[in-house]
């Protein structure tokens, strides 16, 4: 088999232990290599990727998604990469159409869908599904870019030529609400950073106005009551974390100012 005949899946881990091995099972039989790039670890999480055959264990301090993720592209051997994150795993029927693509890439890259567990429901609507994301690609047309913790996956110029793919990504997001709470103080601390460096602003009135828009956005304009208590939660939690980058962002413009 030739370089582009192989496929490489590129994870980036830290303190994974609780999603690392469903999502190792769910593209072993697909990986001809596995690369996990770890950012320091201090669970079971490398014991744990380095019990399965395929996978080389890399460890690099984390400097941002973006940053990350595309220093995990790099590491890979062969052409042609599945990116997934440690919370994610293939449904049977996208797993059996990445294989039947091996060694007859039409497309530069595939999109697919990506189904998000909330706290043990489904979400189908709330802006959340379908979700489509970029993960399947020849590593030589595109890279990872975005404002962190945002990151997205782009064709270069001229390498635009994509596909999608039957199936979904499963994401198990958030166990419980406390874990999204906690991401969303880890989010916003990075996202306001990131907004702050690229000099874009934020005044009193986004404090108000862009919560709301979220909210009205997530459960009324995406369906959100139709995922019940998850949809409120979502929209709810998704309109808090809008407030409190804004309020972050204009407590780093007040005291560079000051």
């Amino acid at each position: 088999m030739s370089l582009t005949d192989k496929l490489s899946v590129v994870i980036i881990t830290l303190n994974e232990e609780k999603n690392i091995a469903r999502c190792l099972n769910s593209i072993h039989e697909i990986a001809d290599e596995i690369i996990v790039l770890d950012s320091g670890s201090t669970d079971k999480t490398k014991e744990i990727a380095t019990s399965f055959s395929k996978v080389k264990f890399l460890t690099h301090p984390f400097d941002g998604h973006i940053q990350q993720k595309n220093r995990a592209k790099s590491f890979a051997n062969y052409d042609w990469v599945l990116s997934l994150d440690a919370d994610e795993a293939l449904d049977d029927t996208l797993k059996n159409n990445i294989a039947k693509l091996k060694g007859n890439w039409t497309k530069d890259g595939y999109y697919m869908n990506r189904l998000t567990n909330y706290c043990g429901h489904w979400v189908k609507h709330s802006n959340w599904y379908p979700d489509k994301k970029l993960r399947l690609w020849n590593r030589h047309k595109g890279e990872w870019r975005g404002i962190n913790p945002h990151d997205k996956f782009e064709m270069y110029e001229g390498d635009k030529v994509t596909g999608y793919l039957k199936g979904n990504i499963l994401h198990y997001s958030y166990y419980t609400l406390e874990d999204h709470y906690k991401q969303v103080e880890y989010f916003t601390d990075i996202a306001s950073k990131a907004y702050f460096e690229k000099k874009i602003n934020a005044y009193w009135w986004n404090l108000l106005i862009n919560p709301i828009a979220k909210f009205i956005d997530h459960y009324i304009l995406h369906l959100g009551l139709l995922d019940g208590w998850a949809g409120w939660q979502i929209a709810k939690i998704s309109a808090y974390a809008t407030y409190l980058k804004y309020k972050k962002l204009l407590y780093l413009q007040k005291k560079s100012n000051s």
